[in-house]
């Protein structure tokens, strides 16, 4: 016997009710809310993680100290990416997705006007001679990279630590022909390490990581050059709040601290 349209009619709505709580059901096992967020629940017990992008002269201390901001902060995880600072820049230009930056100089974080938040020097370095283990070639000072018969192996000159090398032997008026240039300050270090190169200039930070393999010259201060390392959020970020909060640590005393025990200077 065929149903009345009235049954018919009640049917049908009973059917679309069902699958509209179907529908929100959905929603919910997604964690979304009715705007396509995501829940305050969800919100809550989700972890947020930071990518921040770092000048590889801070590889060691900033492993370090991410490890420490974690155990404080139970709901961030933080992901570090390290590499010469214009190779940094490079990235954040073409929309890498990261949280915040910090690099080996102020001329790289002013290039990125307009991707960043209100940059903040955190610390600053300064330069040494990395050589062989015991010096084995008796380097004592800048004029020795001079020497054709060294193999010096520097940074590129667009590379923070290889600008700041440049400008040391210029301010001294020393020709150095490098036998190789490289893309950041950890492979300058390596090339003396493994024995490629007899010397090379390297920030004091660096040398410092490995004083079972290399020897440190001091350059004088007089001859020296200071690097101020600033960090800032990126614009891009989807976690700025997060992201800033990080940027403020790196001035607290306890990060503060760390940086100081790893060679870097006070800001």
């Amino acid at each position: 016997m065929p149903m009345s349209p009235l049954i018919q009619r009640r049917a049908l709505a009973t059917v679309a009710a069902g699958a509209l709580l179907v529908t929100l059901a959905a929603c919910g096992s997604d964690g979304k809310d009715g705007k396509g967020g995501k829940s305050k629940a969800q919100s809550k017990g989700d972890r947020t993680e930071l990518t921040v992008l770092g000048a590889a002269s801070l590889t060691d201390v900033f492993t370090a100290a991410g490890k420490v901001y974690e155990k404080e902060h139970p709901g961030t995880k933080v992901k570090f990416s390290f590499a010469g600072s214009q190779e940094l820049a490079a990235q954040v230009k073409q929309g890498a997705p990261a949280d915040a930056l910090v690099t080996a100089d102020t001329r790289t974080m002013d290039g990125l006007r307009g991707e960043t938040g209100k940059p903040a020097v955190i610390a600053k370095n300064r330069l040494v001679i990395a050589t062989g283990k015991g010096n084995p070639k008796k380097v004592k000072a800048l004029k020795d990279l001079t020497d054709s018969k060294l193999k010096v192996v520097l940074a590129a000159p667009e590379v923070p630590v290889g600008r700041y090398g440049k400008q040391v032997l210029d301010a001294q008026k020393l020709k150095v022909k490098p036998v190789s240039q490289e893309t950041n300050v950890r492979s300058v270090l390596s090339k003396v390490e493994l024995g490629e190169a007899d010397a090379g200039i390297v920030y004091k930070t660096d040398a410092a990581t490995a004083p079972n393999k290399i020897a440190a010259v001091s350059i004088p201060d007089s001859q020296n050059a200071v690097a101020s390392y600033p960090a800032a959020t990126l614009k891009q970020s989807e976690h700025g709040k997060e992201a800033a909060a990080f940027v403020k640590w790196l001035g607290t005393p306890e990060a503060q601290k760390m940086l100081r025990k790893a060679g870097f200077q006070k800001p």
